[in-house]
């Protein structure tokens, strides 16, 4: 049966549109998709749903799976699990009136065997055709029913008396989809992009001295493969993407990714940024009053910022540090660097929470040098607004630390010479972008400092991030000690508060986080609640204190000015102390179902304690059964305490785009390439968008459009 809506396209298979009838003469990325047979104005909206416009779009919108429909099994040969296709003759059918309605018809061969086809949702014309007698072919995964194997809503047909029905010549493809467009409307759709490819091959945008080193099957090989797999082509080579025709198309999308970020460096560079060179004076005093001595890791670093400080281009650096490696005195240093060079330096974080964080620890340690940082957040109204936008606007206000606050209209900078971005991967694009722009004049730009303490496993950093520049601190300040962690089930839960009291006696503090129960904020936060009341009836005495992303900012910040001055025992949170919160008095966490959470998150959560000189620990109180995911991950957290090393982890597990939260606006996505499978492709990517750029600059915006479209501009100036 058509799709909903397909029947308003042109009505003759063979009769393509005029206007793709002429694809000889115009390239695929010109053919409008809507001039398809049968695609009329409904599934061109659909289409578009999916950025598909063209034809070529099409032919790059690639299947998620492939099922084998190029053997019948017989049915004395299924498998419970494994996706069949098979056929048979219907012996019997009915509506089964048991805890669910249900059509059930059952089939069966010459030898006997039989399997039982189950339908919970059917029309009456569906019960009438499926009758006794007809021969029916069906695909669908065998499951073990109550009384005998069946399969729930397999796809069917009814067969021809007369005929054979041909087998699948190739295998099934099943592409990603959108609500109006079943699988057997993009089969004819790709059909018809495959037949135009045949006469007009897509532009090759990677010239052969490139391409014919790595010995990889030509663009148009490559998609026709995709879309039609042959007979014999292993379905786990396909599943993984390990296929040549997969690897054809990632190291072209890899190439565009990083010629537009080689591009957008180009760009960047010929924009001017003040120089601030600085003599040093605020640095060396700020040196003198800190209780600590920078590492050597940190001091390499910091010798990196302030060289690129001092030139007269943008700096463009991201800066990665564990979790309590010591990035914000790195960032002060910065800061101060700028102030030396009569600029301002503004600091931008992703909550109030984090933001106050900074703003605390800069006061601390600027406050003995005669400078005072000013805070601005969404909380700050009315007056006390407008001073501090009048101070920012008129340099009285040299180090500016806010939120998204910092973004708004009304904020101006009299001369912002370096932007900070903590947590860079939790901003859009644009908000990145606005904050550079209120800096550097009309033709320049204030130099970029970019922080993360997540942790970047070497293969993303290297193709996500090759328009900056990479320091890394891999050290963690002296006198930390490992974090000792446990994964305890939560039968044990006694004997986890029994713990948390005789911390909290010995003068020490803990933190007992509740994870997300559902994807709603509201139930979280009742979780929170409730487990506060329990725990503060049982540990009667301890002073219990509560923390959810539903206080508003002023209480829940005085529960943490609280906590971090000692009144507190205990601090029962949801995940948003994930980052910000130091309390080296800490040093004991509980994260009750940590199943629930990706390893990234865990490392984050665990980081809030180990901030001090005592042994730290932290109880992960699952909930059993565990899955297989699920075990590796807290296996992984308990036994390594290197963010760097769990990063690699996670990716494996995850993917790149789970990994960098890159599911936001604006945000790098890969279409096909995966920087963890595909890094052996990456060198020769960056090496082939290099000669690119010097040799053939005409194929350089093309390539970009076919694979980045209006999404190349996620980092740029």
């Amino acid at each position: 049966m058509p799709d909903a809506g397909v029947s308003d396209g042109v009505s003759d298979p063979a009769a393509l549109a005029p206007e793709a009838g002429r694809s000889s003469d115009r390239g695929l990325d010109r053919i409008p998709a809507r001039t398809l047979d049968r695609v009329g104005p409904k599934i061109a909206e659909r289409l578009e749903r999916l950025g598909i416009r063209t034809v070529q779009d099409l032919l790059f919108h690639l299947p998620l799976r492939y099922q084998d429909r190029t053997r019948l099994t017989p049915l004395t040969e299924i498998e419970v699990g494994v996706e069949t296709w098979v056929e048979g003759e219907i012996l019997e059918s009915g509506i089964g009136l048991g805890r669910r309605r249900s059509l059930k018809v059952w089939v069966g061969d010459a030898l006997g065997a039989g399997l039982l086809l189950r339908f919970f949702y059917f029309s009456p014309q569906q019960a009438a055709a499926l009758k006794p007698g007809e021969r029916v072919r069906c695909y669908g995964e065998v499951r073990q029913g109550p009384q005998s194997l069946e399969m729930v809503h397999p796809e069917y047909r009814l067969l021809r008396a007369e005929a054979d029905e041909p087998i699948a010549a190739c295998l099934t493809p099943i592409y990603p989809s959108t609500e109006g467009l079943q699988q057997t409307s993009w089969r004819g759709l790709t059909d018809q992009a495959l037949a135009l490819m045949e006469r007009t091959a897509p532009a090759e945008l990677l010239p052969p001295e490139i391409l014919d080193p790595l010995g990889l099957p030509t663009l148009t090989e490559a998609l026709a493969f995709l879309h039609r797999p042959p007979v014999g082509t292993s379905l786990q080579d396909l599943t993984e993407g390990r296929h040549p025709a997969f690897a054809r198309l990632a190291f072209e999308e890899l190439v565009a990714h990083q010629v537009s970020l080689r591009r957008m460096r180009l760009e960047q560079r010929r924009v001017s940024a003040p120089v601030l060179g600085g003599d040093g004076g605020l640095r060396e005093r700020l040196r003198a009053s800190l209780p600590f001595r920078l590492t050597a890791s940190q001091e390499r670093v910091v010798a990196e910022i302030a060289a690129d400080l001092a030139q007269s281009r943008p700096m463009q650096r991201l800066l990665q540090g564990d979790v309590g490696a010591g990035k914000t005195v790195v960032a002060a240093l910065a800061a101060l660097q700028a102030l030396e060079s009569d600029c301002q330096a503004a600091l931008m974080a992703p909550t109030e929470l984090l933001a106050e964080q900074h703003h605390r620890s800069l006061s601390g340690w600027l406050g003995a040098l005669g400078l005072e940082p000013v805070w601005l957040a969404g909380r700050h109204k009315g007056r006390e607004r407008d001073e501090r936008l009048a101070a920012i606007a008129s340099g009285a206000a040299p180090i500016v630390v806010g939120t998204h606050a910092l973004l708004q209209d009304d904020v101006a900078f009299q001369d912002l010479g370096l932007v900070i971005i903590d947590e860079q991967h939790r901003f859009g694009v644009h908000q990145r972008l606005k904050l550079r722009e209120k800096g550097g004049g009309e033709d320049g730009a204030p130099h970029q400092l970019i922080m993360t303490a997540t942790p970047i496993p070497r293969s993303l950093a290297m193709t996500l991030y090759a328009d900056l520049d990479l320091s890394v601190i891999d050290g963690l300040p002296p006198g930390r000690t490992p974090i000792v962690t446990r994964a305890v089930p939560d039968t044990r839960r006694d004997e986890v508060i029994e713990r948390v009291r005789q911390a909290c006696l010995a003068g020490r503090q803990a933190y007992w986080v509740c994870t997300l129960i559902e994807e709603s904020e509201v139930l979280e936060c009742q979780a929170a609640e409730d487990t506060a009341r329990q725990l503060s009836a049982c540990l009667e005495g301890l002073r219990v204190g509560l923390v959810h992303g539903r206080l508003k900012s002023q209480e829940r910040d005085a529960v943490m000015a609280a906590f971090a001055s000692g009144a507190l025992d205990l601090l029962v949170a949801t995940t948003v102390i994930e980052v910000g919160v130091d309390v080296p008095n800490a040093s004991l966490m509980i994260i009750e179902n940590p199943e629930r959470l990706g390893l990234a998150q865990l490392h984050q959560l665990r980081g809030r304690v180990g901030r001090g000189s005592v042994e730290s620990h932290c109880l992960l109180l699952y909930h059993a059964p565990l899955s297989a995911i699920a075990r590796e991950r807290l296996g992984i957290i308990r036994d390594s305490t290197s963010g760097f090393e769990i990063a690699e982890r996670d990716l494996a597990i995850r993917g790149a785009g789970e990994v960098l939260g890159t599911r936001q606006t604006g945000s790098i996505q890969f279409r096909i390439a995966d920087p963890l499978r595909d890094q052996p492709l990456i060198a020769e990517a960056q090496r082939a968008a290099d000669r690119l750029l010097v040799g053939y600059p005409e194929l350089v915006t093309p390539l970009i459009d076919r694979w980045l479209g209006e999404r190349e501009h996620y980092g740029g100036v």
